[in-house]
């Protein structure tokens, strides 16, 4: 697990390099990142649907990016990105179209569900995020 955690931090800090962040968030972004995948793994060893968990953690991530982009004025898009990257079915939609590719239709249209399914928990996981955020900050005001 220890191994997961820390791929995941580099792999949302070096994603956070190609997305050109500013250097001085790059530490954070990879946090975030790190914090999404934790939730993910703790989630699934409870266990939790992996479509629930997927989405509790990108509403994590989505929150983290929140706090973080208030404390370091910066837009939320630069910690939200690449804090998902580690969240992004990849692997799951590779499997899929190689199976495609083999003729074996049954099992990618599994995996290909799968992966969209994965793809929309993210969505859905943002974007409810945001709209907890301006109701919050709308009867704030």
């Amino acid at each position: 697990m220890i191994a997961q955690i820390l791929t995941s931090f580099i792999a949302s800090a070096a994603f956070a390099i190609l997305f050109n962040v500013p250097k001085g968030t790059l530490l954070q972004c990879g946090f975030v990142g790190m914090m999404g995948w934790l939730l993910y793994l703790s989630s699934l060893m409870i266990p939790i649907d992996p479509i629930i968990a997927t989405c509790m953690a990108s509403f994590f991530v989505t929150v983290l990016s929140q706090i973080f982009a208030k404390m370091y004025k910066t837009p939320i898009i630069v910690f939200s990105v690449s804090g998902i990257i580690p969240l992004v079915p990849g692997g799951l939609a590779y499997d899929a179209m190689r199976n495609v590719a083999l003729n074996h239709y049954d099992l990618a249209v599994q995996l290909s569900a799968k992966a969209f399914m994965l793809s929309g928990a993210i969505a859905i996981g943002l974007v409810f995020s945001e709209v907890i955020n301006h109701i919050f900050h709308k009867t704030r005001s």
